[in-house]
Parts: structure tokens; C-alpha cells; sequence
């Protein structure tokens, strides 16, 4: 059950993009098309499951002044194989992706899962950790590229939709804004998070402070 709920919580729960607001920039360049969010969210999940069962496997052995630079490599690394991968298998798809497949050696989820799950965990729960926050990415990512591909161009993976006039803001960047900000809303509201609550004077820690200050004016 452990290991379900650690696969599971990066679907919706604790979605790196949606509930984390982490890997923004990729979310909103390359979901113009639907097979582009899917393409993209499935190479970071082949790097962020790798990535975590390496780094898992050598917790013990990747000294902690180094550590950081190490985590680099070790992305890397995948992050190159997965490139040698779609340039020669799915050169469109690797010519649309463009420089954002290589910056996914610097993802904020890949490293932040390294440093808060995969160095402090074995390697299945780092494993299903990693699977399970890469294909939350990946849904997020083909969910907005469908919206912004349907609105934005009238058709889905391609498809042309009968009888849909597209709407070219959606393909821009002020619409992929507007269709992220629903999609996080929609989302939160599901995964139940609430915004922080207001303190107020009697919750702030610098209420005493803030009092004699009035009083001496």
C-alpha cells in the first residue's frame, strides 16, 4: 500500500506542475500540440525514473559536498541517451522539442525529486516515485497542449475538427497562461488545497513589535 500510494500521489495529489508549480517553462513552450506534452512529459519521465533508481542505488557512495554536481551527471547522462533516442527514432518530435529536451537535465523536478526522495529512499519506492511524478507531468502536459491545440489550431494530434474555428491566441503565450491558470485551478480544487489563510494581527509573530511602534507615534 506504501508503494502505491507512492506511485499515485504525483497523479494528482502532488503533481509537480500543477499542485508544485515546478518545470514551467517547458509546460507552457511545447504544449502548443498535444503529441508535443506528450512527448516531452514522457522523455522527463524516462530521465526522472532512471535518474532516481541511479541515485538511489549510490546514496551511500556520492559524497555529500559533491552531491549536487554528481545529480547533474547522472541526468544528464539519461537525458543524453533519451536525445540519441528521438533524433534517431522520432526526428520530428526531437526537432520540435528542441533545446527544451536538453534542458531537462536542469528540470527542477528531476532534481528536486533526487535531493528530497531519491538520495533518502530505496530504490522501489525512489522507482515508483519517479514513475509516478513523471506521468503526473506528462498528463498535465498533454492536457494543456490538447486545450491549446483544440482552441488554438482546431484539431487534436493532428486532427482537423469539423466545424472548429481556432482561435490563434491559444497558441501563444498569453493564452497558454490562461489555460494553465484554469487547468491549476480546476486541479487544486480537486487535490483539495486551499490557499494560506490570513493571520492576522493576533496570529503575526511581529504583533508586539508592530504595536509599540504605533504607540510611540
Amino acid at each position: 500500500m506504501s508503494n502505491f500510494k507512492e506511485f499515485t500521489k504525483g497523479l494528482i495529489k502532488e503533481n509537480p506542475n500543477l499542485v508544485g508549480l515546478l518545470g514551467m517553462c517547458p509546460t507552457l513552450a511545447v504544449t502548443t500540440q498535444a503529441i508535443n506534452g506528450i512527448g516531452m512529459g514522457l522523455a522527463t519521465t524516462f530521465v526522472l525514473l532512471g535518474s532516481n533508481i541511479v541515485i538511489s542505488l549510490l546514496k551511500n557512495v556520492i559524497p555529500k559536498t559533491v552531491k549536487l554536481p554528481c545529480y547533474i551527471v547522472i541526468i544528464a547522462g539519461f537525458v543524453t541517451l533519451i536525445s540519441f533516442l528521438l533524433h534517431g527514432y522520432i526526428p520530428s518530435l526531437y526537432d520540435a522539442l528542441g533545446t527544451f529536451l536538453n534542458l531537462i537535465t536542469v528540470n527542477c523536478i528531476i532534481l528536486g525529486r533526487a535531493e528530497m526522495f531519491a538520495c533518502k529512499n530505496k530504490v522501489i519506492p525512489s522507482a515508483l516515485d519517479g514513475l509516478g511524478m513523471g506521468l503526473g507531468f506528462t498528463l498535465s502536459l498533454f492536457l494543456m497542449g490538447s486545450v491549446r491545440e483544440i482552441l488554438g489550431s482546431g484539431s487534436w494530434m493532428g486532427f482537423k475538427i469539423p466545424g472548429m474555428h481556432p482561435m490563434s491566441v491559444f497558441v501563444m503565450s498569453a493564452g497558454g497562461f490562461f489555460v494553465l491558470g484554469c487547468i491549476i485551478a480546476v486541479i487544486n480544487k480537486v487535490a483539495g488545497k486551499k490557499p494560506p489563510q490570513k493571520l492576522g494581527c493576533a496570529g503575526c509573530p511581529n504583533a508586539e513589535n508592530c504595536a509599540a511602534r504605533k504607540g510611540g507615534e
